[in-house]
Parts: structure tokens; sequence; C-alpha cells
């Protein structure tokens, strides 16, 4: 087998062409002209070919020469981005971060969070996947995803698991619908139709557990994975429903819609999980530390 061939003696030998001089090219890459010598002949030798010529008192590239002198100078210029790709590797943060989360996270938790890293990281990309949380976890786990945003519980031995955002539950109903007390509990949505999320998610697993503590099964009329569908049906006087506060701020819940509390309260906890042998790149280091910041100084502190 032929030799590698050698990005230097490319370099010489474009340099000889350009300069027109064995030894000019010597002293521009800092060798004795033999050495320069002897790579353009070694190229020569790979090839079986005469790549230059003298005429007069410079050389030149002949016909197979100029066609090695197109390549050897998209090889130069290859490498000076590669040189260039890696440099940005290390000054700058950039690359690709593969996030899974809750499509109430991403509605409500994430934009904010997306847009502080994209300002202050344009070259990092996040990829964003929306899923439930078993699903996520899994996908964690596969190392499909880099990390997740999810609602606990959370576990497995692999697994990083980072609390950030207590999120309380509250009731919710058709404003013009028969009205809830200020504060519900499981025994008032008795009897009530329920459009609650589907069974699959940790987020129904805990109302689920809600109402049976209250003594109440769980027999909605809908299941739906998308909560604004769930307002959107509950507004229209189709249903009550359960759902994380999140997901209703203030000023964003509309006429249609009463937001009651619970009693007895019920909340969920979102938690970061990644893999423990999961290497921390700058991007992904910054997007951990970005959804990390979004827990009080209490449970930061603790």
């Amino acid at each position: 087998m032929r030799p590698l061939l050698h990005p230097d003696h490319l370099r010489s030998f474009a340099l000889v062409c350009e300069l027109g001089s064995f030894s000019a090219a010597a002293d521009r890459l800092g060798l004795s002209q033999p050495a320069v010598s002897q790579q353009v002949r070694q190229l020569e030798q790979r090839y079986g070919l005469r790549l230059l010529e003298r005429v007069g008192r410079r050389a030149r590239p002949t016909a197979a020469g100029e066609e090695l002198l197109r390549h050897a100078r998209s090889v130069a210029a290859a490498l000076a981005a590669t040189e260039a790709g890696m440099a940005r590797h290390g000054t700058e943060v950039i690359g690709q971060v593969r996030l899974g989360s809750g499509a109430t996270a991403c509605i409500y938790l994430l934009p904010a969070v997306l847009r502080e890293l994209r300002r202050r990281l344009p070259g990092l990309e996040i990829v964003v996947r929306t899923c439930h949380a078993a699903e996520a976890v899994r996908a964690v786990e596969d190392n499909s995803l880099d990390l997740a945003l999810v609602t606990l519980p959370a576990s497995g031995r692999m697994l990083e698991v980072i609390p950030v955002v207590d999120d309380p539950f509250v009731a919710i109903g058709p404003a013009d619908g028969e009205p809830l007390p200020p504060e519900v509990s499981p025994a008032d949505l008795a009897g009530r139709p329920l459009v609650l999320f589907s069974p699959s998610g940790n987020t129904r697993s805990l109302v689920d557990a809600w109402l049976a503590r209250g003594g109440v099964a769980a027999h909605p009329v809908m299941e739906l994975d998308s909560v604004e569908a769930i307002k959107e049906l509950v507004g229209a006087g189709l249903g009550y429903s359960v759902l994380p506060s999140m997901a209703l701020p203030p000023g964003r819940r509309g006429a249609a819609i009463a937001v009651r509390g619970l009693a007895p309260p019920l909340g969920r906890t979102l938690a970061v999980v990644l893999r423990r042998d999961k290497p921390l790149q700058a991007g992904l280091r910054a997007t951990v530390e970005a959804l990390s910041a979004l827990a009080p100084a209490s449970r930061r502190d603790a």
C-alpha cells in the first residue's frame, strides 16, 4: 500500500508553484532546499507523473501538476477551516443539546430559559422534544436525550435528579357553570364530568392519587395530552379539571375559566434528569445551570 498523502508535501508543492523556486519555497517554510525537493520528488514517485518542469529559472507545474495544485489548495482550505472550527470549541459555547420536557413546562417554563440561553450563547442549538416523564427518562438513560425536565418521581441507578420547581395544582371549571367552592376537595369533584391528562404521565398519576385519597375514583369523560385543549374544553363548559398552576398564570387564565385552590393541597416537583456519567460539555453545562437556576435559593442551597 502506498503511504498516506502528507499535507506538508502538498503545501511545499503549492509554494514551489506559487513562488516558482524550490529555494524560495524552502525559505518560506523554514526548510532546506533538499528537503523541499525530496517532498516534491516523493509526490512524483507516488503518482508516477512529472509534476514540475523548469522553464528558464522558474519551476512551473505540468498539466498533472496544475490539477494537483487545485486539490492542494482545497486541502489547505479544508485544514484551515478545521483549525478554525476546533479553535471555536475552545473559545465559544457551540454544539447541540437534546432536551426532553413535558408539554406544560415546554409551553410555560422553557421559553424564557431558552430565550436567555440563545441570547447568551448564540452558537448553542437546543433541540426540544416533548414527551411523558417515563419516556423522557428512558431516552436520557439510552442517551438519545442529553437531559430532561420532568415531573417527579424519576429514578434510575445511573441518573442524577436535580429538583428545580415546585408547582402546586389547582382545580378549574367553567366560569358560567356549576360554581366551585373557594377550596376544592376530591368530594367536590365527585359526580362532575372530569377532563384530565392522559393516564400515561406522572401528572395524571398524582391527580388520581389525590382523588383516591379523598375516596373519589377518577372516571374522566375526556383524557388528553394537551393542557391547552383541556383548558379550552373546560372553558366551553364541557367539564372540570385539576391542572398544574403553571398552566394558569395570572393574566392568562381567560374569563371563561374559574380557578380554585385544592384542599388538601396537591403539588408536583419538576426536576432536571441526566446520566451521572454524561460528560458535561460547555453547552450541556450551561443548560443544566440555567434550568437549575429556576429553583428558589432555599432549594439550591439545600
